[in-house]
């Protein structure tokens, strides 16, 4: 990314512990900051010209991302990720159960009651970890008064 994020140190310090020991750490800030419903400021600034090769590789560095992504994502608001997971598969058990009983005229089977029971499931994982998420966020809150 380009820019600089402008953050005060007060507020930073609440996201050490949740900081990882690789390159996602401004990522991390970021989406702490949001979560909590502070003010982020970008800072435009000028760099030099790069010189040379990016050492940045499409498949490997941009899964890596996506998945520091998904892991941001579930620690700080896991309904967005369990949510839409758990509706997919639901209507994906829902949907296949009609095909089966309307067009090929068979009984509502074991594959539809296992999707549906299994984006159940995950919808349950889901809520946990957003009580989980809750929970922590009050944590942090009461230690800063």
């Amino acid at each position: 990314t380009s820019g600089f994020r402008a953050v005060k140190t007060n507020i930073a310090r609440h996201f050490l512990s949740l900081l990882p020991n690789t390159f996602s750490y401004p990522t991390t800030i970021t989406m702490g900051v949001l979560r909590s419903g502070y003010s982020l400021l970008y800072v435009p600034i000028t760099t030099n010209r790069c010189i040379g090769k990016s050492k940045i590789k499409l498949l490997q560095d941009g899964s890596r991302f996506f998945l520091i992504i998904l892991k941001i994502a579930t620690l700080f608001s896991p309904m967005r990720v369990f949510l839409p997971v758990s509706a997919i598969i639901f209507l994906t058990g829902v949907g296949y159960g009609l095909f089966k009983i309307l067009f090929l005229e068979g009984r509502y089977g074991p594959t539809s009651a296992m999707l549906i029971t299994m984006s159940v499931v995950i919808f349950m994982v889901g809520l946990v970890s957003e009580q989980i998420a809750q929970l922590r966020y009050d944590r942090s809150e009461s230690r800063e008064d």
